[in-house]
């Protein structure tokens, strides 16, 4: 009873709920598959008269377009995905491609199943911000229909009182342009292909008249001329659909500046991704230099196998995805640390789905390497340990908050002490987690569970967003002065 009073103490749950809201809509493409179907649609439309056409449209426009910024954008981009099969003789009128749009096109409820698996970091921007407050960006895993999962975003101010206070939420929800990555690496093209079972010779021979960046349309290039060598057909299809692959996992979204940080969602692009974007760890980053970028790992999956990615911003504006490579790069939940040390990146990850290791690499997209950093050892976490996300630096050690997994699928938040400059040394545990479901946290999507993908500190305080039962979230507080106490009391040896 003594250990849950100290608990109780130690963590302060904030009042507000942030659920999910089905109203937040985005637009999606809504293609027939069959080409047949496509043109009989066009053949349909191109049919109607100039009258039927001007109030079909006029009612999709006045039922839909409140819900959603420049609507007729979205209806002509997707008119754009079709316009391939309308025949050379027939001449399209803007309402008529505007009306085919509408059919091409379908409503999407990003949150409507769950809000949940959230992350916190600074906001680029504090201009404006109190003395002794801090502007925050959170990031969370949204869900909609067929568990597809997206990022969003929130934001909010926490005050020199350790009083937290979010943005009222857009009605709208928008998604960014995206852009193939406007250059690619060759080091790491070569790594990913060799890993993923490219044929090395024929790999070579592709890569090999690239420089060390080059475009889409060099790779291009590069594959016109792999296909008349003599190379076995099979190992040269298998290096071009990789390397094609390869390139399309790695591109940019653009948002446009006046889309409110609520607004913003990334939503699934490629086919990895085609079942969901799952758990980014966002983390603020500081480098040798100064300079601050913003990471967030994360895993793209499209129902089969996951694949792990790493997104990069500095404005929360534009974000640049790529893959991650490497013989460590093969489970859900990597975190990066917050800056180098000892002149390294550091991250925490999961390789066996069981346990807690911890990874050190020159580069920050290729990691070879992993030791055990811990094991289950208290029941409650017996069937499985993993991070919450990138750590955060204190003068006496690295705080790290992980997952345990118990009876009933049960999970709970820990929380630990990392020796500050060799961080995979354990140096503080607490006995106990510091966040286990209360009565109000059981039950949802999926029950019994806590989770985060990411803390942060604010003057004396960490501020902990967690997902309750994988459908809405909460923040708590906990003060670092005592936290960091109880770890001085419970050491590791």
């Amino acid at each position: 009873m003594r250990v849950k009073e100290q608990r109780q103490q130690l963590v302060k749950r904030q009042p507000a709920l942030l659920n999910a809201e089905s109203s937040r809509v985005i637009t999606r493409p809504h293609i027939p598959g069959d080409k047949t179907r496509i043109k009989a649609l066009i053949k349909r439309v191109a049919g109607l008269s100039d009258d039927d056409v001007s109030h079909l449209l006029e009612a999709v426009l006045q039922e839909f377009s409140a819900r959603h910024r420049n609507f007729r954008d979205a209806l002509e981009r997707n008119f754009q995905r079709i316009a391939q099969h309308v025949p050379k003789r027939c001449r399209l009128s803007t309402e008529q491609r505007l009306l085919l749009g509408a059919y091409m096109t379908c409503e999407y409820s990003v949150e409507s199943a769950a809000l949940f698996n959230p992350s916190i970091v600074p906001h680029p921007d504090q201009e404006g911000v109190e003395n002794g407050a801090l502007r925050f960006i959170m990031s969370f895993r949204a869900t909609g229909e067929g568990h597809i999962s997206s990022i969003e975003f929130r934001s909010g101010i926490i005050d020199g009182n350790g009083d937290i206070f979010l943005d009222a939420v857009s009605q709208y929800v928008a998604t960014p342009e995206i852009h193939a990555d406007p250059l690619y690496h060759r080091l790491h093209f070569h790594r990913k292909l060799e890993e993923i079972g490219a044929r090395e010779r024929v790999v070579k021979h592709l890569l090999g008249g690239l420089d060390e960046t080059f475009t889409i349309d060099q790779l291009e290039l590069q594959i016109k001329s792999l296909r008349k060598t003599r190379f076995a057909r099979k190992d040269k299809q298998h290096a071009i659909d990789m390397a094609l692959w390869l390139a399309r996992s790695n591109y940019e979204v653009i948002f446009r500046p006046d889309h409110q940080i609520s607004e913003r969602v990334i939503f699934p692009v490629t086919e990895n991704e085609a079942g969901g974007i799952e758990d980014a760890r966002f983390v603020r980053f500081v480098d040798d230099d100064g300079s601050v970028n913003y990471y967030a790992t994360y895993t793209a999956y499209n129902g089969f196998v996951i694949l792990s990615q790493i997104l990069e911003t500095t404005d929360f504006l534009t974000f640049k995805i790529h893959t991650l490579s490497g013989n460590a790069v093969k489970n859900k939940g990597m975190a990066l640390f917050p800056r180098k040390i000892n002149g390294q990146y550091v991250m925490l990850s999961r390789q066996d789905g069981v346990n807690n290791y911890i990874m050190f690499s020159d580069s920050l997209r290729f990691w070879n390497d992993a030791q055990l950093l811990q094991e289950p050892v208290h029941p409650l976490e017996f069937v499985q340990v993993g991070n919450c996300g990138s750590p955060v630096e204190t003068p006496e050690g690295w705080i790290a908050l992980f997952h345990g997994v118990g009876p009933m699928r049960k999970y709970s938040i820990w929380a630990e002490l990392l020796d500050l400059d060799n961080p995979a040394r354990v140096i503080g545990r607490l006995p106990e987690p510091i966040l286990s479901p209360d009565e109000h946290e059981r039950d949802g999507y999926v029950p019994n569970v806590v989770y985060t993908c990411g803390s942060m500190i604010h003057e004396d305080t960490l501020v902990v967003p967690y997902g309750i039962a994988d459908q809405r979230c909460r923040i708590a507080t906990i003060s670092v002065p005592d936290l960091l106490s109880r770890f001085r009391a419970h050491p590791v040896s």
